[in-house]
C-alpha cells in the first residue's frame, strides 16, 4: 500500500465510525439502543440491510464458491433474496410492526407461548456464535491473504487479524447501538457496491491482457483446462468462452452443493428465514419509523441485491481464470497434515515424500516425479501431525473414481475440486486402507476419513485485491476500507442482535423482569464484549480444512438446524390462526430431530448407495426442504386433532403508522420481473447455451 492508500483507508474508517457515533450520541433507553428509537427511514434501512448482509462472508465465501465449479449458480442466494425481500415487506413486516416486538423470538410468545420463544432464543444465540466466528474468520483470511500476496513486511496471522477485527467491531456497536450501525452502513453499503464494481472492472481488464487462463471444463467432474488466446478476442468474448459452463444458474441434480432441484424449494427456506426472521437483519426493519418506510427500505435493498452478483460473483469466476495455480499453492498447506498421517502410518511408502525446501513447481503440481508431494519443513513438523486415532484413511476413492484412466488410479476430493493421480503404487494405498478397516473393526473403533483440497477457493478475493488493483492510487486503500467496513458492520449487526436476544428474551424475561432501562442497556453492552470474545476464539478454528473447503457452506448448512423449523412455525402461525400454542414448540423440536437425523445419516454414509436416498439427503438444502415439510405436517396434525376454539387475533402494540406503501408495491413487482429475466439470461437459454 502506498501513502495515498493509507490516507484513504484511515479517512474512510474515521468518517464511518465518527458518523455512526455522532448520530447515536444521545442513546438512553433500551428502545433507543436496540431499535434506534423506532425512527429509521427507508434509505437508511435499505443501505443498512445490504451492509449488514454483505460482509467478508459474502465477499470471501461467495466469491470463493464462484471460483469453484459452482460459478454463477451461487448468485441464487442474492437473486432469490430479491424476490424474498418483496414478500417479506408485504407478507411478514405488517405483523411484526403491529406486534411492537424487539426480537423475533418474542413474536413466538405473541403468537404461541413462552416455551417457543425461549427455544428459538437459545438456539439462535448458539447459531450466532458460529456466525460471529465465521464472519471474523473470513475477514481475517482476506487480510492475511492480501498482506501475504502484496509482500508486506508484516503478515498478520488469522488469529491476529481476528483479534483486531473483533476489537474494532466491539467498540463500534457497544458505544452506539443500532442507530450507529445504520448511519455507518449508509456509507459502507454504498462503498461496498462501488468497491466491488472497481474490482470487477480491473479484473476484466487483466483478463483481456493475459495470454492464457484456466477454466473448468465440466462442472460434473471439476476437470480443469488451460486456454491460450491469440490476442484478437474481446474481453467479454474471453470471459464467456472460458466460463460458459459456469454461467449457468442450474447445476446438475447430482451436484453436492447447489443442484437445480434446490432452487425449487430448498433454497427458499434459508432465504425466507434469513431476510424475514433473522434477528440481525430484521432488527433494522423493526426499527422502522412506519410500515411504509420499512416497506420502501426493504424493496430498495431488494433492487440492490440484483447488483451484488455482478460485483462479487463475476470477479470470483475471473479469479479462478487468472489465479488457479496460486489457489492450488494456497491449498498445499492444508493438504500437508493429511499426507503426514499417511506418511506416519507408512514410513517406507514412496507415495508421499517429505520435502524440506519445496520448489514452486512442487506446490502447484499434485504430482512430482511420479509421486505425490507432501510439503513439510522437517521431520519434526511431520511428526507433529501425528493423530491420536490410529485408524485413519487419509485418501479414499469416492463415487467419481469411475473416471479412472489406466494405468493411473484417480482419487477426487468430495467437492470434486481436485483430481489426484497415482501411478501403479496405488495398490499399496488400497492395501493400507483395507488393513486399517480390518484393524478398526477388530478394535470396535470408527474409521476417520480425510480429504484433499484442490484449490483454496476462499482465497479468491485476496488474490483479486492484491494482484488486480493498481498500486499506490488510493484504490487499494478504498477497497480495503470498504471491506473492513463490511466486516465491522456485519459483525456489529450480529453482536447487536445477539445481545438484544440475550438481554430481552433471557435476562429481562426470566432473570430481571423489572430491570431499569439503564441496566438493560448496560447488560447489552456487556453481552457485546462477551460475544466478541467468542468470535475471536472461534475464527481461527474455522480455517481447519477438515471442517469444510468453503466458509460459506459451513454457515448455510449449520443454519439448517434452525431455519426450516423457524420458518415453518412462523408461516403456520400467520396462516393457520386456529393452531394451538403447542404447535410452536412442536415445530421447532421436529426440525432439530429431522434435520439432525438426516445429517447424521448422510454423514455416516448409510443408505447412500441408494441413488434416491442419496439425492434426498445428500444435499443440505434438500434436507432443509424435507425438514420444513415435516414440521408443517406435524403442526397440521396437532391442529386437526385439537384446534383452538377461537382464531388468534394479532393485537396492535405500537403507535407507529401501519399503512402500506403503494409505490413500494409497484417497485416490488418490477424487482421480481427483473430477477426472473436474469435467470433466463444465465441459463442454457442464454449465455450458458
Amino acid at each position: 500500500m502506498g501513502i495515498l492508500d493509507v490516507i484513504v483507508f484511515v479517512v474512510f474508517v474515521v468518517c464511518v465510525v465518527g458518523l455512526g457515533l455522532y448520530k447515536s450520541r444521545h442513546e438512553q433507553s433500551g428502545e433507543d439502543y436496540f431499535l434506534a428509537g423506532r425512527g429509521l427511514v427507508w434509505w437508511l434501512i435499505g443501505f443498512s440491510l445490504i451492509a449488514a448482509n454483505i460482509s467478508s462472508e459474502q465477499f470471501v465465501g461467495m466469491s470463493g464458491n464462484a471460483a469453484s465449479h459452482i460459478g454463477m449458480a451461487i448468485a441464487s442466494y442474492e437473486w432469490m433474496a430479491a424476490i424474498t425481500l418483496v414478500v417479506v415487506a408485504f407478507g411478514f413486516l405488517p405483523y411484526f410492526l403491529r406486534a411492537g416486538i424487539y426480537t423475533m423470538p418474542e413474536f413466538l410468545e405473541y403468537r404461541y407461548n413462552t416455551a417457543a420463544r425461549t427455544i428459538m432464543a437459545v438456539t439462535t444465540i448458539f447459531i450466532y456464535m458460529l456466525l460471529l466466528g465465521a464472519v471474523t474468520y473470513s475477514g481475517a483470511l482476506t487480510i492475511n491473504t492480501m498482506a501475504e500476496e502484496m509482500g508486506m513486511s508484516f503478515v498478520p496471522t488469522v488469529a491476529q487479524a481476528s483479534l483486531v477485527i473483533g476489537i474494532i467491531a466491539m467498540l463500534y456497536v457497544a458505544a452506539g447501538g443500532l442507530k450507529a450501525c445504520a448511519w455507518a452502513d449508509l456509507i459502507q453499503g454504498s462503498a461496498l457496491i462501488v468497491g466491488g464494481a472497481v474490482i470487477m472492472i480491473f479484473a476484466f481488464k487483466m483478463l483481456g491482457n493475459v495470454q492464457e487462463a484456466s477454466y473448468i471444463e465440466d462442472v460434473s467432474t471439476g476437470a480443469v483446462g488451460l486456454k491460450t488466446f491469440t490476442g484478437s478476442e474481446g474481453v467479454l468474448e474471453r470471459f464467456v468462452s472460458l466460463n460458459k459452463v459456469r454461467l449457468n444458474m442450474f447445476l446438475p441434480m447430482s451436484d453436492a452443493t447447489l443442484p437445480w432441484t434446490a432452487l425449487l424449494l430448498g433454497l427458499w427456506i434459508p432465504n425466507f428465514y434469513y431476510w424475514g426472521l433473522n434477528q440481525y437483519i430484521t432488527q433494522r426493519t423493526l426499527g422502522s419509523a412506519s410500515l411504509a418506510e420499512g416497506q420502501k427500505g426493504i424493496v430498495f435493498s431488494a433492487f440492490m441485491k440484483l447488483l451484488i452478483p455482478f460485483v462479487i460473483v463475476i470477479p470470483g469466476i475471473i479469479a479462478f481464470n487468472l489465479f488457479a495455480p496460486d489457489m492450488k499453492s494456497k491449498a498445499a498447506a492444508d493438504n500437508a497434515p493429511v499426507l503426514a498421517k499417511y506418511k506416519i502410518a507408512n514410513p517406507n511408502t514412496q507415495l508421499v515424500q517429505v520435502v524440506p525446501s519445496p520448489t514452486p513447481e512442487m506446490l502447484t503440481s499434485p504430482t512430482q516425479g511420479g509421486f505425490l508431494v507432501a510439503v513439510f519443513p522437517n521431520e519434526a513438523a511431520l511428526e507433529a501431525n501425528r493423530v491420536k486415532n490410529p485408524f485413519v484413511l487419509p485418501i479414499t476413492q469416492d463415487k467419481y473414481s469411475k473416471l479412472q484412466v489406466q494405468p493411473f488410479t484417480v482419487f477426487e476430493s468430495d467437492d470434486k475440486s481436485w483430481r489426484v493421480v497415482f501411478p501403479a503404487l496405488a495398490a499399496e494405498l488400497d492395501a493400507y486402507n483395507a488393513s486399517v478397516r480390518q484393524a478398526a473393526q477388530s478394535a470396535n473403533a470408527k474409521v476417520v476419513t480425510e480429504k484433499f483440497l484442490g484449490y483454496k477457493y476462499d482465497s479468491a478475493l485476496g488474490q483479486l485485491l492484491s494482484k488486480v488493483l493498481p498500486k499506490k492510487t488510493g484504490l487499494v486503500g478504498f477497497v480495503l476500507a470498504a471491506l473492513l467496513g463490511a466486516i465491522v458492520s456485519s459483525l456489529a449487526a450480529m453482536l447487536n442482535a445477539a445481545s438484544t436476544i440475550f438481554t430481552m428474551d433471557i435476562y429481562k424475561k426470566y432473570l430481571a423482569p423489572n430491570a431499569s432501562q439503564k441496566a438493560v442497556v448496560a447488560l447489552g453492552r456487556i453481552c457485546v464484549v462477551a460475544f466478541t470474545a467468542v468470535a475471536v476464539f472461534l475464527a481461527p478454528q474455522l480455517g481447519n480444512p477438515k471442517i469444510s473447503n468453503s466458509i460459506f457452506t459451513i454457515i448455510q448448512e449449520s443454519q439448517g438446524f434452525l431455519s426450516p423449523g423457524v420458518l415453518a412455525v412462523f408461516v403456520f402461525g400467520l396462516l393457520v390462526r386456529r393452531g394451538p400454542a403447542v404447535c410452536g414448540v412442536a415445530g421447532l423440536v421436529t426440525n432439530f430431530i429431522v434435520y439432525g437425523g438426516l445429517k447424521y445419516v448422510s454423514t455416516i454414509g448409510k443408505l447412500m448407495e441408494n441413488q434416491v436416498m442419496a439425492f434426498l439427503i445428500g444435499n443440505f438444502l434438500n434436507r432443509m426442504a424435507i425438514s420444513f415439510i415435516l414440521c408443517l405436517l406435524v403442526m397440521a396434525l396437532i391442529t386437526a386433532a385439537k384446534p383452538l376454539a377461537q382464531p388468534v387475533e394479532f393485537r396492535q402494540n405500537t403507535t407507529i403508522q401501519l399503512h402500506s406503501s403503494k409505490g413500494a408495491a409497484a417497485a416490488g413487482v418490477v424487482v421480481v420481473v427483473l430477477t426472473l429475466l436474469l435467470y433466463v439470461i444465465f441459463s442454457p437459454l442464454g449465455l450458458a447455451k
